[in-house]
């Protein structure tokens, strides 16, 4: 469906663009609201506070995935709501099942820090079937940080350097929204200040 996403600014665009137009899973436009609208009459408009930049990349996936245990809430009293790595994951005997459902909630918190896609490689066939499933884009081998979080700007010295590709007209409509005034402010507050997901056009995650 015809969107436009709005907000006060959209970082890697042209001065004064705060809206990208999105048609199926594609960036149709960039510009200023206005103008995009007024073009697009039909379109749908989402409107948000902040920046819209392209989506992320978190290059260090594969630790995340399948060297990480992403308890169940409901395993919260037993082993807290953060990734469990070391003897703690020893100390869980994991098979197949538990890690394609570690995976699952990996990748879910992935998209609420505004990631679009992942560096492989996965080795798990579990954990690759649920990469698979969720849509986010795999990119090649590279460079992995050196301390793994699901943060993937706590690893790069600039916002710039994690985002996953350029926002292009004509390229995937890979969006993250954050809840910050400028890119200062982006760097400081992190990814978590993301408040919206947008992966292939569609609207994967929204903070509620």
């Amino acid at each position: 469906m015809l969107t436009v996403h709005a907000a006060d600014a959209v970082i890697g665009a042209p001065d004064g663009a705060d809206s990208v137009a999105v048609d199926g899973g594609a960036v149709v436009a960039v510009g200023r609201y206005a103008e995009l609208t007024a073009a697009r009459p039909q379109a749908r408009v989402r409107r948000w506070s902040g920046l819209i930049t392209p989506g992320l990349l978190n290059a260090a996936a594969p630790a995340l995935l399948e060297a990480a245990y992403h308890p169940d809430p409901r395993e919260a009293d037993e082993h807290g709501t953060e990734p469990l790595t070391g003897d703690a994951l020893t100390a869980l005997g994991m098979d197949d099942a538990r890690w394609g459902a570690s995976a699952r909630r990996g990748l879910q918190r992935m998209l609420r820090h505004g990631t679009t896609a992942v560096r492989g490689p996965f080795t798990r066939p579990a954990v690759r079937t649920a990469v698979a499933r969720s849509g986010l884009r795999v990119n090649a081998p590279g460079p992995a940080p050196e301390a793994a979080s699901l943060d993937p700007l706590a690893s790069v010295p600039e916002p710039g350097d994690a985002f996953a590709a350029a926002l292009t007209v004509g390229g995937p409509a890979d969006l993250a929204v954050f809840d910050v005034p400028d890119l200062a402010a982006l760097r400081a507050e992190g990814a978590g200040s993301c408040t919206a997901t947008v992966l292939g056009g569609r609207l994967v995650f929204r903070r509620s």
